[in-house]
């Protein structure tokens, strides 16, 4: 039975409506716009750009012409085969082939067409650099740093960076940028372009309420946002879709919820789904994540499973048998003096030489250097059902005052709050250390003299640290003759807490090749199609390499709206 129509005075008649503003939405928007389609973007928040927004902003796409330019050239079939070895029983071929083709058209479609201008990142690996065909360099992009203003007005109307991961308002961006500020107290260089980006932040706040220097997944949402501004896309915010409207089968358009009430929105193209997955929702969170009572997500409150409600109302299914149903991090929660709170990503603090995770009884569980992915799931294996499932980043006053832990900052940024607030535990010697935080003394006091023990000659017996060129590179290339390792001995010692957490969900709907929602039999539904997260994972709940969240986003997006474009009516074979 069709959907009921309401009230005609609320009618909008486009040729796609996509459902969300983060990287796979705000693609298949810019990708069906410039084919010539009238495309609406529906996004439930006050603010657009999603988890996106919050994020590192690096995407992994094998093949691309960014780093092709820059001397990369890939060995024909090796993302493939990486990808194999990696994903093993989780390997889907469609998929994956579909990513593999499309990655490298989506970049250079988004250079050519868009706003988008994209750094390479030559020299950054994949994380299992022992597996066949793994790349050693290329195969990841990230946005040019932005200058907001050349926005307008809908710099109001992008999602601000998250406060934990960013420094008075400022985004960081991983490489140059990164060394510049965790070197300035060692390097006159380093002091001089920490002080210039200081004094433009602090204008920018002054003058605009916000850093204006956009950089990380804020620059590449902002680039997006210009580019369909730029190609006519209808941007709505506040515009919750509520429910899909189907004609013989066929997804035809949403209902969506909008502050002047109910409206209608009739797509003769069909619907994207890419709302973010569903980390927020309590309730399937808890069903399909392990520890559930412990986990703390990084995406944005409104993740919270519109796209999967909306795809099973018409018969789409959630994918359930990845390795993994959770993008994995591991976070640690920080209370501000305001009262409010947040959680913090330990992305690259654990691979720096002169730290340690342990468990409660003090022992190790993994190598820290691994991805943070890793991490987690080996947290998630070591810790006891019964008990809480946590591990402490414990490390010596040199390492805290040279790198920093968690969102604690390195010198000169003062120590005091972190240690004020609980955040940071401190101890004048390992045992005090371990009475502060409840970890076993003589197991602490065991683990830290073995890996001393071995750190002083830059090896690490138990879980072989710096062995890859990825654990290198998450190191210090000042520290020889491991850049990773280094002896925990200098008191006083800290500890920050540690728990599962993940950057969004991989267990969102299954598609095909073309992005298209498939039903219980496997067939795709007329209309309907799914990107980012509301997609079920091409990496089958792996993570082979850092951005493996936003490369197949984008990619996914890019197809939804190519195969929308190419498509004479919904659910047309192309």
């Amino acid at each position: 039975m069709p959907t009921p129509d309401p009230a005609p005075d609320r009618i909008l008649d486009c040729d796609l409506l996509v459902a969300g503003s983060g990287a796979a939405g705000l693609a298949a928007a810019v990708t069906a716009a410039h084919a010539g389609l009238k495309v609406v973007v529906a996004e439930k928040a006050e603010v657009l750009g999603g988890t996106t927004a919050w994020s590192g902003g690096w995407i992994w796409a094998p093949g691309n012409p960014v780093c092709r330019r820059g001397g990369v050239e890939e060995e024909p079939g090796a993302p493939r085969r990486y990808l194999e070895a990696v994903l093993g029983a989780e390997f889907d071929a469609e998929l994956v082939e579909a990513f593999l083709a499309a990655a490298p058209d989506m970049v250079g479609f988004l250079e050519r067409e868009t706003a988008l201008e994209f750094e390479g990142g030559l020299h950054i690996p994949d994380t299992y650099s022992r597996q066949p065909g793994a790349g050693m360099g290329g195969r990841s992009v990230i946005a040019k740093a932005y200058d907001g203003r050349a926005l307008g007005a809908d710099i109001g109307l992008l999602r601000k960076p998250l406060r934990e991961t960013s420094f008075l308002g400022m985004t960081i961006q991983a490489g140059a940028d990164l060394r510049a500020f965790l070197t300035a107290t060692r390097s006159a260089k380093s002091a001089a372009y920490v002080a210039l980006r200081l004094a433009r932040g602090l204008r920018d706040r002054a003058l605009h309420g916000r850093a204006m220097e956009l950089r990380n997944g804020n620059a590449l949402v902002a680039r997006l946002v210009r580019s369909a501004r730029d190609l006519g896309v209808d941007l709505r915010v506040r515009s919750g879709v509520e429910s899909l409207l189907t004609e013989d089968g066929v997804v035809v358009g949403a209902r969506l919820a909008t502050p002047e009430g109910p409206l209608t929105v009739r797509a003769r193209r069909g619907v994207v789904l890419a709302c973010g997955g569903y980390p927020q929702d309590l309730a399937r969170r808890a069903a399909t994540f392990p520890r559930p009572e412990s986990h703390a997500s990084l995406a944005v409150p409104t993740a919270d499973g519109d796209g999967l409600r909306l795809g099973e109302s018409v018969g789409a299914r959630q994918a359930l048998d990845l390795a993994a149903p959770g993008a994995w991090c591991p976070v640690s929660r920080v209370s501000w003096p305001d009262g409010s709170s947040g959680v913090f990503p330990h992305i690259i603090d654990r691979g720096k030489p002169g730290v340690i995770g342990v468990l409660a009884t003090g022992a190790r569980f993994c190598n820290e250097g691994l991805g943070y992915h890793d991490y987690v799931r080996e947290m998630l294996a070591s810790v006891p059902p019964e008990a809480e499932c946590a591990s402490w980043l414990v490390c010596d006053h040199r390492f805290l005052r040279r790198y920093g832990l968690g969102i604690v900052r390195p010198a000169p940024l003062p120590l005091g709050p972190w240690l004020k607030s609980g955040y940071l535990r401190r101890g004048a010697t390992l045992k005090a250390l371990a009475a502060a935080c409840g970890i076993d003394t003589e197991g602490l006091a065991r683990t830290v003299a073995r890996f001393n023990e071995g750190a002083r000659w830059g090896e690490d017996p138990d879980f072989h640290r710096g062995t890859t060129p990825y654990m290198r590179l998450q190191g210090d290339p000042s520290v020889a003759p491991n850049p990773c390792l280094a002896p925990i001995e200098t008191g006083p010692f800290y500890a920050v807490k540690v728990i599962p957490g993940s950057f969004g969900a991989f267990a969102g709907l299954r598609t095909d090749g073309h992005a298209r929602a498939l039903d219980g039999e496997r067939r795709p539904i007329p209309g309907l199609y799914a990107a980012g997260t509301d997609m079920a994972s091409v990496m089958g709940g792996h993570y082979p390499a850092g951005g493996i969240n936003l490369g197949p986003a984008l990619t996914f997006g890019f197809i939804a709206g190519r195969h929308a474009a190419a498509s004479s009516v919904p659910g047309d074979d192309q």
